[in-house]
């Protein structure tokens, strides 16, 4: 499971209190920063079978070095969307498109590199006492590549590494941020909102049965589908978070042919309809007079139980022949961290005054990181 590790690592570096600080039993975290780097070091085996530890390291290694790469470029981006004069400042090579040259450099220099660094392995692998064939994705889609075009393995004449850059990266984006940047901004209203901790907290026992002296890897066994299953509040209030905090705030379609839409607006083959799930999620005329209030309950029915709205309402994961296939499965990433954690963990903010904001990107960041107080129950 993609976040598995950051469950893992996080508990591990709780008991062995290796963070900078620890006050009253309390340990201080980034908790936005670990979950990504977790998600990145689980997403990079995946995609490339490369082990490089960003969640051990001090920030300045290779790995990190691309994650930090990879969320500029999508920043910058974005500023594509509201810069008018960004094809200028790109042929002048100045500003945002200037750094989101520099940025894009990195990022192709370290998924090019790996490229070429599997083809000369698979190459190995094709010969008599050859290397064994890796079982990563980028292996498996070169593979592919070569036993669809007939040529060698690895072989440049059977690999398009601009392709599989593009589908590589693709992976990564999506199993880097979305998931984990819901989570995080989970935390942040279960921290606003401690109620919604200790409700978990009670359900979570409820489902699973394990007793409070059961160690983590007992619990992680308790978590089975039909546990998580009968967690009907944990999913209502991870839905109330995607309603206010949805991992894409900013989406468009583009029309394959002319068409009305509902209210009697016109497009044209082509044309380009942006939609704000962010917006959405805060409408009055959506989702009531208390739009703006963090309120898990109004997803459950009176016997406690989840009700779905449609999901052209409820746009955090698109609707119709769009729909996000990932949809189930990141619910059970997040309800399986989610519990882990407030099994054994009560958290707060380190300033329980301040407010968080959100960083501009293709995807909804929390500027400037989560910093969280997790006290063992």
């Amino acid at each position: 499971m993609l976040l598995w590790l950051a469950i893992t690592e996080l508990l591990q570096k709780f008991k062995m209190k290796s963070w900078p600080s620890s006050t009253n039993n309390s340990v201080r975290c980034s908790f936005q920063g670990l979950l990504q780097r977790a998600a990145m070091d689980t997403i990079l085996a995946v995609t490339f079978g490369s082990d490089l530890n960003t969640l051990g390291a001090a920030g300045e290694d290779e790995g990190s070095r691309f994650a930090a790469a990879v969320d500029d470029a999508s920043e910058f981006t974005l500023l594509c969307y509201v810069n008018p004069f960004w094809k200028a400042m790109r042929l002048l090579n100045v500003g945002p498109e200037a750094a989101l040259r520099e940025r894009v450099k990195v990022i192709d220099e370290f998924v090019y590199r790996r490229i070429r660094a599997r083809s000369e392995e698979l190459k190995a692998a094709a010969q008599p006492e050859g290397l064994v064939a890796r079982k990563d994705m980028l292996s498996r889609f070169m593979e592919a590549a070569s036993t669809t075009d007939g040529g060698p393995a690895g072989t440049a004449a059977a690999v398009d590494y601009k392709y599989l850059r593009d589908i590589v990266l693709s992976v990564v984006i999506a199993g880097k941020d979305t998931s984990v940047e819901a989570l995080a901004w989970f935390f942040y209203m279960a921290c606003k909102h401690p109620r919604v901790q200790e409700r978990v907290y009670r359900e979570v026992g409820e489902a699973t049965r394990a007793g409070d002296d059961a160690s983590v890897d007992e619990f992680a066994r308790s978590l089975t589908d039909e546990a998580l299953g009968k967690m009907h509040y944990l999913h209502a209030a991870l839905t109330e978070t995607l309603r206010l905090y949805p991992a894409l705030p900013l989406n468009n379609k583009e029309c394959f042919s002319d068409d009305v839409l509902p209210d009697g607006f016109s497009v044209g083959k082509g044309d380009v309809v942006f939609y704000v799930p962010y917006a959405m999620g805060r409408m009055e005329y959506l989702w009531g007079t208390d739009a703006e209030v963090f309120r898990p309950e109004r997803w459950l029915d009176d016997d406690g139980e989840f009700q779905q709205e449609s999901p052209f309402k409820f746009t955090a994961f698109q609707a119709g022949p769009r729909i996000c296939l990932g949809k189930e499965f990141a619910y059970r990433q997040m309800k399986v961290l989610a519990a882990v954690l407030l099994r054994f963990f009560v958290f707060s903010q380190r300033n329980e005054e301040a407010n968080v904001n959100y960083r501009a990107t293709v995807t909804l960041l929390i500027e400037h990181g989560l910093h969280l107080k997790a006290t063992p129950r």
